[in-house]
């Protein structure tokens, strides 16, 4: 069944990123334990995947990590005319754009950035790396390095986002980030971007709690509005988190 060829490509992604990540894994959440323990922020900033829904405000995570939310909202009730096609344009090929992000955000120099994108080859991802980098910002990556490799970025610099930024996180998923090959249809399908993102991201969360931990700093981390208690437990770690940034 496609569903058995799906289980068996997942888990080959998965044991390759953990064969191959590790390291890098350990050298990240190394860094960022030591920039919160000084009072940086650590942001995350996603083009379009899961990263700042699984990653961020979920129970047995750290409140420290805060997803930079772009919106983006054009309205104009004009009658309907016909016009030519102007072609998709998003934020994240718009020139100029990083500065504004960074100038509106509340991002500091020496903070802590997690751009999340597969093929990491647009204008924006890069650029905001590039920008953040010149802020002394520590700037990781979560990328598909392979998928990357079989693009030309769209930056004038000629980087793609697993070359601007300060560490790279390869989610090890393919060119075309599709597991299973249906002959039928001509076409593969099921990505392993998402999956093997989120097990980037808790990898180093459970990395950077131990590390706080090594230092002698207890993180704050949410648990389940469901659990006994769970209203003053969280509300005590927000406090913690507020006064100490961890």
């Amino acid at each position: 069944m496609l569903m058995d060829q799906y289980f068996t490509a997942m888990k080959s992604v998965l044991n390759k990123f953990e064969e191959t990540q590790r390291d890098t894994i350990i050298k990240v959440s190394d860094e960022i334990a030591k920039r919160l323990a000084k009072g940086a922020a650590w942001h995350i900033m996603d083009t379009g995947h899961m990263l700042m829904f699984e990653g961020v405000g979920r129970t047995g995570g750290m409140m420290a990590l805060k997803a930079i939310k772009i919106t983006c909202e054009i309205q104009n009730p004009v009658r309907h005319r016909p016009s030519p096609a102007r072609g998709i344009v998003g934020y994240d090929s718009v020139p100029g754009f990083a500065d504004y992000v960074l100038g509106r955000a509340n991002i500091l120099d020496g903070d802590i950035i997690m751009i999340g994108s597969v093929s990491g080859y647009n204008y924006f991802p890069v650029d905001l790396a590039l920008k953040a980098n010149e802020k002394d910002c520590l700037t990781v990556a979560i990328t598909s390095v392979d998928y990357s490799k079989h693009l030309t970025s769209k930056h004038p610099s000629g980087k793609r986002l697993f070359e601007a930024c300060t560490y790279c996180i390869d989610n090890c998923t393919n060119y075309g980030d599709t597991l299973v090959e249906v002959k039928e249809m001509g076409q593969s399908i099921c990505p392993a971007s998402g999956i093997s993102a989120s097990y980037a991201m808790w990898a180093i969360q459970s990395t950077v709690v131990e590390k706080l931990l090594e230092m002698g700093l207890k993180p704050s981390v949410y648990i389940s509005n469901h659990m006994p208690n769970a209203s003053k437990i969280n509300g005590d770690a927000l406090d913690n988190y507020e006064k100490y940034g961890y």
